[in-house]
């Protein structure tokens, strides 16, 4: 098992990429912090998973843009599982608009999730991973971030910003022991696609060499891999994971 033993945070844990990540973070041997804020939702969802795992996956109710909301969830994974080992900050929305029609609002509220939310929860979980002398953080950006898309002012800010703090955080932390990485999603198929109409997903496939939305486990895989000790010498590197849409 690739993560025996390691206690990891998911933020935005309880659906799509999130709760995909907990399922395989869980079966690789790690305990897991299923932080999100549906709460109840997230609880749910861990009652479908075998008992096998009772206790090894706990729901913890956060909201990633109130510090104090962060430093509590943070204090009691301590108090549940002794340590923290990994950090996927994978909280994020959208609310799309173009920049003729984007309200202050809806731009703030983005960067405060997605950008904001990521420094909360980082800063927070950091003290823990120095005491360890070991860790990964891993941040999700998008293809978005890399090279912008129609629509999404706030969204590709935000995730372009994270790719800024990702290498930054590396430098920082490696001499530490923790590593710093991003994975940078294409087009998944989550609950972010679902209002799109079939025409514009199907335009949308042909611009992929794969021709082809991505899954969520693709993602999961991703973290997977820079959580574990095959990617001990990588550090603030960005995985596109996008079916070959940004060569």
């Amino acid at each position: 098992m690739k993560l025996q033993d390691k206690v990891a945070i998911v933020t935005g844990g309880a659906n799509g990429i999130g709760w995909e990540t907990v399922k395989l973070f869980t079966q690789e041997g790690a305990k897991v912090a299923v932080a999100d804020y549906q709460v109840q939702e997230a609880k749910a969802k861990i009652k479908t998973l075998s008992s096998d795992f009772e206790g090894k996956v706990v729901a913890f109710q956060v909201d990633v843009t109130d510090r104090n909301s962060v430093d509590q969830m943070v204090q009691d994974v301590i108090d549940t599982f002794g340590k923290i080992n990994i950090l996927i900050n994978n909280a994020g929305i959208t609310k799309d608009a173009m920049l003729s029609k984007m309200t202050t609002e809806n731009f703030q509220r983005v960067l405060e999730v997605n950008l904001n939310g990521v420094f909360h929860c980082t800063q927070a979980v950091l003290p823990h991973l120095l005491a360890n002398g070991s860790g990964r953080i891993i941040n999700t950006s998008s293809v978005s971030g890399v090279y912008g898309n129609v629509g999404q002012t706030n969204y590709a800010a935000s995730k372009s910003a994270l790719i800024g703090m990702t290498k930054t955080w590396g430098k920082e932390s490696g001499r530490k022991g923790i590593t710093v990485n991003a994975v940078a999603p294409g087009f998944i198929e989550t609950s972010m696609v679902e209002s799109v109409p079939e025409k514009v997903l199907d335009q949308l496939k042909q611009t992929i060499p794969l021709q082809r939305l991505g899954k969520p486990e693709d993602i999961a895989n991703a973290y997977l891999y820079l959580a574990s000790d095959e990617a001990n010498y990588v550090n603030g590197a960005v995985l596109h994971v996008d079916g070959g849409i940004m060569m």
